[in-house]
C-alpha cells in the first residue's frame, strides 16, 4: 500500500461490542482506511451511533447482516470460540487478510484453520513475521501486558527463576455482556481475585517466552484482580536477577528501541498515562536480588483493537503508528 492513493477497505465482524466499538473509533479516523461494513447479528439495520452513541455525527454507517468479500482486511471482534465458528460458516476470499481478536488461533496447536495459518500478532516479538503474514491472531490483553514486561529478559536467557505476577484489569476486560461481577453495584468500591494461577493467557505467555528462551520451564505465578475502574491494566512482576538496576534499564531500553508504542520510564508510572492510547509503559527497579517490573496498558487498545490496527499497518506496509496517535486521559 505504500505510495498508493487507494485506501484499505476494512470489514468488522462483531461491531457492537467493546473491541468492535474501539475498532470503529480508530478506523473512522485512520488516514489509510475506509470501513466497508460493520457486521452485527443483533443490531443489523441500526445505525452504528445508536449503539456507540459517542459516534453520532462521525458516521452514518449502519450495522449490516450480510458480509462482503469486497474488502482487503477483516477484523473478527467476536467472542472466544466464535471466530472459528465464523470461519467455518462463511467463505472468506483467500486474498482477504484476517485479524482475529479472539483467543481461537493464538496457540501454536490451534494456529491453523483449514488452509489458513495464523501468526501471533505481538509486534514487539514477531514484527518481521507480521509484515509477511496473511492472518493474524491478536494477543490477549493480560498476555500483551505481561509479555512486554518479560520479553527483554527472555531474549537474553535471563529468566532463571519463578515469575511472580499480580495484575489488575478494568471492567471492560470482561466484555460487554453483563454478568454478576460486571454489574455496577457489585464492581463499584470492590476488588476481587479471579482465575488465580490458572488464567487462560498463561499459555500464550509461555509460548512467547520459550520462543526467545527455549529452555524456560519455571512457573509463572499469576494472580489477576478485577479492578474498580473501567479500562486499563496494571501489572507488577518480580523475578530473581543478578542484573544491576543500570544494566536492567539498559536491557529494556535496547530491546524496545524501534518499537514506538512500548516505552521504558525512569519514574513512577500510572494508568492515566496510557488509558485511551496504544502505548505500554514499563518501569524497572532492583530490590535486593529481585528485579521488579511494572507494566501498564489500555486493555481495549494496546491489549486489543489498537494492537490489531498496529498489526494491520505492518501487514500493509503503512507507518506502524498510522491512526494510533491517540491522546491519553492524563487527568
Amino acid at each position: 500500500m505504500t505510495g498508493s492513493i487507494s485506501k484499505i477497505r476494512a470489514g468488522i465482524v462483531g461491531g457492537a461490542g467493546y473491541t468492535g466499538g474501539e475498532m470503529l473509533r480508530i478506523l473512522l479516523n485512520h488516514p489509510n482506511v475506509d470501513i466497508a461494513f460493520v457486521h452485527s447479528n443483533s443490531n443489523a439495520g441500526n445505525y452504528v451511533h445508536d449503539v456507540h452513541t459517542d459516534l453520532l455525527g462521525d458516521t452514518d454507517l449502519k450495522f449490516a447482516s450480510e458480509l462482503s468479500n469486497d474488502i482487503d482486511v477483516l477484523f473478527l471482534c467476536v467472542g472466544h470460540g466464535d471466530a472459528k465458528k465464523f470461519l467455518d460458516a462463511n467463505n472468506i476470499a483467500d486474498r482477504i487478510k484476517i485479524i482475529d481478536l479472539s483467543q481461537d488461533f493464538r496457540l501454536a496447536q490451534s494456529s491453523k484453520h483449514k488452509a489458513k495459518s495464523f501468526v501471533y500478532g505481538l509486534p514487539e516479538l514477531n514484527r518481521d513475521e507480521i509484515k509477511k503474514a496473511h492472518h493474524i491472531a491478536n494477543p490477549g490483553c493480560f498476555a500483551t501486558c505481561l509479555q512486554l514486561a518479560l520479553l527483554p529478559l527472555a531474549s537474553k536467557g535471563l529468566l532463571n527463576s519463578e515469575v511472580h505476577i499480580t495484575a489488575t484489569t478494568g471492567s471492560t476486560g470482561a466484555g460487554q455482556s453483563p454478568s454478576p461481577t460486571t454489574h455496577f453495584t457489585w464492581r463499584n468500591d470492590n476488588l476481587s481475585v479471579y482465575k488465580a494461577f490458572d488464567h487462560q493467557h498463561l499459555r500464550e505467555i509461555g509460548e512467547s517466552l520459550r520462543q526467545l528462551q527455549p529452555g524456560f520451564d519455571k512457573a509463572v505465578n499469576f494472580v489477576p484482580y478485577r479492578g474498580d475502574f473501567t479500562r486499563g491494566i496494571i501489572a507488577s512482576i518480580y523475578v530473581d536477577s543478578d542484573l544491576s538496576a543500570e544494566d536492567a534499564q539498559e536491557l529494556y531500553q535496547n530491546y524496545y528501541t524501534g518499537h514506538p508504542f512500548t516505552q521504558v520510564a525512569k519514574r513512577n508510572i500510572d494508568l492515566k498515562q496510557i488509558v485511551n492510547t496504544n502505548k505500554c509503559f514499563l518501569q524497572v527497579e532492583k530490590h535486593g536480588n529481585k528485579l521488579f517490573i511494572i507494566s501498564i496498558l489500555d486493555n481495549l487498545l494496546k491489549g486489543a483493537s489498537g494492537q490489531a490496527v498496529q498489526n494491520m499497518n505492518l501487514m500493509f506496509g503503512l507507518n506502524e503508528m498510522a491512526g494510533l496517535r491517540l491522546k491519553a486521559s492524563a487527568f
